[in-house]
Order: structure tokens, then sequence, then C-alpha cells
């Protein structure tokens, strides 16, 4: 493991922590043996259930990656939420290298590092083709925060599918949301529906379907394909296609783990995650799309049986919405809890490409052309 002097000396509670966690993690081994020159890799991947974990990430550790190097490299994968581990903790573990290679929800590191969800704030990125723009814009920023402050190695950007509204009674946009109580999964997104008039109220995702049944919330803002396949198309009726956000995820290896590798594993790896992202994100795109249809009962879905909601396209009114809360509420609430470096950050990435500035104070204002 990769102990700093300064974290080792810093309190008890982050080594004991440390030490649970080295324990629970027995058999994920992170140095090869140098008789056999075979290389085990442990790594902590995305979410348990998802297709990103189960048809991409899981199969391409456990079987793609040690055939593409002939059987040198091996590697053990778990899904962080089935590892004993929080969420919140995968970036302090992985700097410490009790993580050597993990997977971090940007939203949930966002609470400590509010720099890194610049790129997937609420109505930032209504669409994928707007997605994929800015995530390259953007991942400089990432890079920078990931490398200087914790010694990760960006790897692969990840994303889900897109987060959008399903609720339980009509409605035909987005301000018909002011006064019900919508699921919301972060700070951010309860921001976004706060400014709309609705009440916002946070609940883990495997709490979405029990709070909808209980009448806790009339709406929640989840993936459009896990919606489906946790069975919001039998509770709820009507379906917003404009995206929330996303739920990006980064990739990344604790930069002492990655360098004691060999040259050439090391390099194999990095072009072969390469390969993973582009194909993860083919598959959120399509995703997004097939949740659509087997929400909707759309013969475009492959998987029975589909639901009969009604699919709720964003009008001009939604765009307008969209555009002002972005503005007004979404980047002055983030830079509030940023400041100036997230400002900064915004004005350097994406803020020209998408017309909008941001001062210091949080004041949203147009990019001149």
């Amino acid at each position: 493991m990769f102990f700093s002097f300064r974290e080792l000396t810093a309190g008890p509670s982050v080594v004991r922590r440390a030490a649970w966690l080295a324990a629970s993690l027995i058999g994920l081994a992170t140095t090869p043996a140098l008789a056999t020159d075979k290389i085990t890799l442990p790594i902590v991947g995305g979410l348990a259930g998802i297709t990103q974990y189960t048809a991409l990430e899981e199969p391409f550790w456990r079987d793609e990656l040690p055939r593409l190097s002939n059987g040198r490299i091996a590697a053990t994968i778990s899904p962080f939420d089935r590892s004993g581990i929080r969420a919140q903790d995968m970036l302090a573990l992985m700097r410490i290298g009790v993580v050597p290679y993990g997977t971090v929800l940007l939203t949930v590191a966002s609470g400590d590092e509010p720099l890194l969800a610049g790129v997937d704030l609420p109505a930032v990125n209504p669409s994928f083709d707007m997605l994929r723009k800015t995530a390259a814009l953007y991942r400089p920023q990432i890079e920078k925060v990931l490398e200087e402050r914790y010694g990760i190695e960006l790897l692969g950007l990840y994303t889900y599918p897109a987060q959008v509204v399903f609720c339980t009674k009509p409605f035909s946009s987005l301000s018909d949301l002011a006064g019900r109580k919508v699921r919301t999964s972060s700070v951010a997104q309860s921001e976004l529906m706060s400014g709309i008039g609705a009440v916002p109220i946070i609940t883990p995702f495997a709490e979405i379907m029990p709070s909808l049944q209980r009448g806790v919330v009339d709406c929640a803002i989840t993936g459009s394909l896990s919606g489906f396949d946790i069975g919001l198309h039998r509770s709820t009726s009507h379906l917003h296609t404009l995206a929330i956000n996303w739920g990006l995820t980064v990739f990344g290896a604790n930069k002492a783990a990655i360098a004691a590798l060999p040259d050439d594993v090391r390099s194999l790896i990095r072009t072969s995650v390469s390969a993973l992202e582009r194909r993860i994100w083919d598959a959120g795109e399509r995703d997004t799309e097939v949740g659509f249809a087997c929400n909707s009962g759309s013969a475009d879905c492959t998987r029975q049986p589909t639901g009969k909601m009604k699919l709720v396209a964003p009008g001009p009114d939604d765009e307008a919405l969209r555009r002002r809360l972005l503005a007004d509420v979404v980047l002055p609430a983030w830079i509030d809890r940023c400041g100036i470096d997230c400002a900064i950050a915004w004005n350097d990435a994406v803020g020209p490409a998408l017309g909008l500035l941001v001062d210091a104070d949080g004041t949203a204002r147009r990019a001149a052309h």
C-alpha cells in the first residue's frame, strides 16, 4: 500500500479506516509476483447491476485485459457499492493507495471537490451531443484536480444514461413540477428542482420505488434505463425526455501504484481503458434511447414486458426554463460552494462554448462573440 507520512500522522481515523478496508479487500493483490512476472490488479468498478458494469467493465477486466496481455495481467473487480466502501471515501482511499484502481462518481466526489461537478451540473447538457462536447473540454480540469490534489492518474471518463424525470401524474413541461415532491440524488439536482418550485427530497437509488409507492415523492429523477429496470414504468405514468444530467464517473489509478508497473503493462492499461471508455460512451447514448423505448412500449425495445408511459418531449418553454435555471440558480449555487477556482475552470473550459460565463460572485453573463 502507498501511505504518505502526512496521511499516517494526520490522525488515527484515516489509518483505522484504511486498515479496515485493506482487510475487506483481501485477495486484491496490488503487486506482481517477481517469480512469475504475472500481475494481478485489484479494481473497484462502478455501480453493480448497471449495464456499464455488467456488460462492459466486468468483462473487460476479467476476460479482455488478460487476453490482450497474453495472460500476463489478471484482474479482480468488484462494484464499489458492494465492496464495503462508501462512495464518499473513494478519492481519499485512492490517494493513500488503499484502493489503487477505482471508480469515482463525480456528483458524490464533488462534496469534497466541487470543481469536479462542473462538467455534469444539472441543466448543462440537455443532449448527448452536448455532453460529449463539454466532457472533452472539461477533462483537463478533472485531470489537474485528480493529479495535483489526490495523486491520481485519470485513465477513463465514463457516463451513465440520461438522468430524467419520471412522475406518477400527468405533466406537459418541467414547470408543471412546481409543488410536487421530487426524488433527487444530489444537492445540485435539488437546487434545480427548488428553482422550478418543486420540493426536492434526496433519496438513495434503492429507495426510489418504496418512496413512490408510499407517496413520499411524486416524481423521481433517475436514469432512463435504470428506471425501467427497477419497474418505474409500473409505478409512474409520464417521463420527460430532457436530460437533467448524466452521472459521469472517473476511473483512475493511484500514481504510485501505476508507476510501479512495467512500462509495457502501464501502456497497455492506458490504451485499453481508453478503448473501454469509448464503448461505455456509446452504450450510454444507446441505453438512454433504449430506456425511453422500453418505458413507453416502443417496438425498439428488446426487453419484455414493456411499459406504456407517456413520453414528454421538451418544448421551447422547457429550453428557456433550462437556460434560465442554469444561469440564475445552478451556476451561482455551484460557485458559492466552490469559489473562484470553479469560476476560472468554467470560464476556461466550457463557458465560451456554451455562451455563458460566470463571475467570482456567481453572477452568470453571456459570453461575447
